[in-house]
């Protein structure tokens, strides 16, 4: 085993994960193990599968991680991302231009297969991608071995929620989601929106310590940014020369790490490069443009830092809509037959 890896588990081991049980007036709490008795090896085999997925295809902790946060904040943590659309004139939410980047729709569609076959009608796709999206990561510092590791989650997933039935592309807009070019206010006020405050959204971003991002997400800052600069005067001079070589003028398609020469392992350098103005998007770089989130920059440098704040707000994001009606969807891209 790496000296990394031993660094990464003496990090988590410093999380204490309780048996939360968290109440929404909405309806049922969530809680941990919520299938303990009615589907005992779900969790054990959403996680095998997700193993054994992100060994063939290393870069699926950061597309499955982005596709739950994008799940819980168009309307709560429901699973309505992976709907498809049910005709020709109203688009889904992954048919959203927001959205057409979005992958891990066939990773949970075989876990949910395999989970039918166990337990039919028990456990929801939203519950589902939340549970691969943290063991994907998870299991990221463990590649290296030949079989599935000790498990070290990197924060508690609790379970209970329902299948919602809607999905619409028209919801996927500035209101719900953060675009890449957004500031800080617009940022606060959002996370806001979803019961999230300034701490959240900075423990949050750390996620873009692995995954790339498309030319087009933020070339705007290398050419013509304003009318007296053509590039962006908060980017590192430096770094802003090499994004231009990964990026030509007019190249929108071709991706770049978020976390240069990190973006395959999940830890808190993101914060280090961020704090030398090399963010890659605008809204890594608004950030630094509010004291108090700088101020919590500097502190998610350390390892346990960031670790125990991305454990906690990553469980206050997965609790948004908790307790909304439902269903348990039989296929994660339709809703049940009436």
């Amino acid at each position: 085993m790496t000296s990394r890896n031993s660094i990464f588990i003496l990090m988590v081991s410093l999380l204490v994960f309780s048996v939360v049980r968290v109440c929404n007036a909405e309806g049922p709490a969530l809680i941990q193990n919520q299938y303990e008795t009615s589907c005992p090896k779900a969790e054990e085999l959403v996680r095998n599968i997700t193993w054994r997925q992100l060994k063939a295809r290393p870069v699926l902790g950061a597309k499955l991680l982005r596709l739950h946060f994008h799940d819980c904040f168009i309307r709560g943590c429901d699973g309505s991302i992976l709907l498809d659309a049910v005709d020709n004139v109203t688009k889904a939410e992954k048919d959203a231009i927001a959205h057409t980047t979005l992958q891990g729709y066939d990773e949970i569609d075989e876990i949910k297969t395999e989970i039918e076959k166990l337990c039919p009608a028990v456990v929801s796709c939203a519950d589902i991608l939340a549970l691969a999206a943290r063991d994907s990561v998870s299991f990221l510092p463990y590649l290296d071995f030949d079989s599935i590791p000790p498990f070290k989650p990197l924060w508690p997933v609790l379970t209970g929620r329902k299948d919602g039935n809607i999905s619409l592309a028209s919801e996927v807009t500035g209101d719900n989601i953060p675009s890449s070019f957004s500031n800080f206010t617009t940022l606060h006020n959002l996370f806001a929106s979803k019961g999230l405050d300034d701490d959240d959204l900075v423990a949050l971003s750390g996620a873009h310590t692995i995954g790339v991002a498309r030319c087009a997400t933020f070339s705007n800052r290398l050419y013509n940014f304003t009318e007296n600069s053509d590039v962006d005067p908060s980017l590192n001079v430096t770094y802003a020369e090499f994004l231009k070589v990964q990026c030509p003028p007019n190249n929108r398609a071709t991706t770049v790490e978020f976390d240069p020469n990190s973006s395959s392992t999940f830890d808190s350098n993101y914060f280090n490069i961020l704090l030398q103005n090399k963010g890659l998007l605008q809204s890594d770089a608004a950030l630094l443009t509010d004291k108090n989130a700088e101020k919590k920059v500097e502190k998610l440098q350390k390892s346990k830092d960031f670790f125990k704040a991305f454990s906690d707000s990553m469980k206050k994001m997965g609790n948004i809509g908790a307790g909304n009606a439902g269903e348990i969807r039989k296929q994660c891209r339709l809703v049940n037959p009436q």
